[in-house]
Parts: C-alpha cells; structure tokens; sequence
C-alpha cells in the first residue's frame, strides 16, 4: 500500500522563499502547497487540511497572528500544527505567536535544515497523539494505559468508570460549544470532589470522549461514589437554558451520569489496559 505523505501549506509572501520551500520539501517526499496571502491561507486550511503550516508573520494583508488565530478558533483547523516564520527577533514577537498556539518559531535568514527537523518534529508529536484531551485537559491515550498498567501491577486499586450520556444529542440541539462548556464543567467537578477528599494517589483520565476512569483507594471508593452521584446528578439540568429545563428533564435522552466500579487484583484474568477498557465500557451497556 503507497504511504501517504504528509500535506504541508506555506504561507508565504516572498515569491522566492515560497517557491524554494515547495520545491525543497517536495524533494523531501511531502505534498506541499503554497499560498501568498493571510486570507488565502485559512482558506486553504479549510479545504486542503495540511497536516502543518509553515507560517510567515509578515503578509499583504493579514498577519501571520491573525491566521494563526482564526486557525485556532475553528474546530476543523485548531489542531493543526503552526511553524512561524518570519525576520522578527524580538522576544515580545515570539511570545505573541506562542501564545496565539503556534507549535514552533524561526526567523530568518534560516538554515533550511533546521527547519527540516523542526517540520519533521512537530509532525511526529501529531502522529503521536495528545496526551491530554483538548477539551477537558485531562489525560488521555497513553498516559492512561500507562496508568491503568501500573495499577493492575500493583493490584491495590478500585476503578469507577463514569460517563456522561447523551452528550451528542445535546450537541445537535446547542452546538459544539456549549456541549464542549458541558463537558469541561463536567469533569471539573470530578476533580473537585476528588480533591475534597484529600486522595493524594487518585488518577482521572479519558477512555473515550464521553467516558472517564477514575483510580482510587479502595477504602475511599464508598465515600466518592456517593458524593460524585449526588453532585453530578444535580447539575446536568442546569446545563440547559432555562426555558428547556422542564422539557428536557421528561426526556429519556437528556443528559445523564451512569458510574460503575471495578476491582483490581494483582495477576487476575485481566491483564492490561486494553483489555480493561473494554471491561469498563461493557459493564456500561
């Protein structure tokens, strides 16, 4: 099967550094695309989808900031990685983009090598994954099979599976983002009660957009359980404008927390994350 290359977009006003950069990156086995303009760049974000833009700060129109901005600002572009490449040198210019998201600076002149490693490093963190979820911040993917591998090491654990039911339906009614508002106050109160109860060793983290898994003590698991369902519970009908509060609570897909627990023991049947997550999300159904 023929690999597919990695797409990059230059964003590049001088003709000449455009025109070398396509040229030496083609060579370097990526799909490279160039535009001259700040608008014409997010656009081409939206219709190209690059897997990273190399981004100049100094263009015709809009600056390079005001790009790097939008891209962030739209959820079809907000992950895509940002080179700024430009002649300011000042620190002040360098926190700006950094700010703003931007995944790495160079200014020029530039040695195009490094520049090579730089592109080539900053595709390897994305091929990689996130190690925290964009929206809640909390731990995702490897950090959390790391974890859960620990614990059935060490066999000393209790684990609580909770999930927030019918987040997509609240989607579809109110869109992207107040369902992501939805879920970060939701698991903001997880940490909260976790913190509460002065649990130094306890974990949170993702194992699917809507489910998390929480480590703990088997002595405090009683204790938090309760807490957590009573807390959680209470809160989803506020999530809703007032005027759809009565109706939505009559529905059977209004947003709703269901938990469920595990327990771990050292050399039993289970004997990795995977195989855990999947025990989890079965005793969901």
């Amino acid at each position: 099967m023929k690999e597919v290359k990695s797409k990059i977009l230059v964003v590049e006003d001088d003709l000449d550094v455009a025109e070398m950069l396509n040229a030496y990156f083609r060579v370097q086995d990526y799909e490279v695309y160039t535009v001259n303009w700040g608008e014409d760049g997010v656009r081409s974000c939206q219709t190209v989808h690059p897997d990273l833009v190399i981004l100049d700060i100094r263009l015709p129109d809009i600056d390079g900031y005001e790009v790097a901005k939008r891209l962030r600002s739209d959820r079809r572009t907000q992950e895509i990685p940002i080179i700024f490449l430009t002649e300011k040198r000042e620190r002040a210019d360098r926190l700006q983009g950094l700010e703003l998201g931007a995944d790495d600076y160079i200014t020029k002149p530039f040695d195009v090598q490094e520049l090579r490693l730089r592109v080539r490093n900053a595709l390897q963190r994305v091929s990689q994954g996130s190690l925290n979820n964009p929206v809640s911040g909390l731990p995702e993917g490897v950090l959390v099979d790391e974890h859960l591998n620990r614990c059935m090491k060490k066999g000393d654990h209790a684990l609580l599976l909770i999930s927030l039911e019918h987040l997509d339906v609240f989607r579809e009614a109110y869109g992207f983002v107040a369902s992501d508002d939805v879920l970060r106050a939701f698991s903001l109160m997880i940490v909260n009660t976790m913190r509460e109860l002065n649990s130094g060793d306890d974990f949170l983290g993702h194992i699917g957009p809507t489910d998390f898994v929480l480590t703990v003590a088997p002595a405090n698991l009683s204790a938090l359980y309760e807490r957590l369902q009573s807390r959680l519970d209470q809160s989803l009908d506020y999530f809703y404008p007032i005027k759809d509060r009565e109706r939505a609570a009559k529905r059977k897909d209004r947003l709703a927390v269901r938990m469920s627990e595990i327990a771990l023991a050292a050399g039993g049947r289970i004997s990795n994350a995977e195989q855990l997550k999947v025990e989890l999300l079965r005793r969901k159904k």
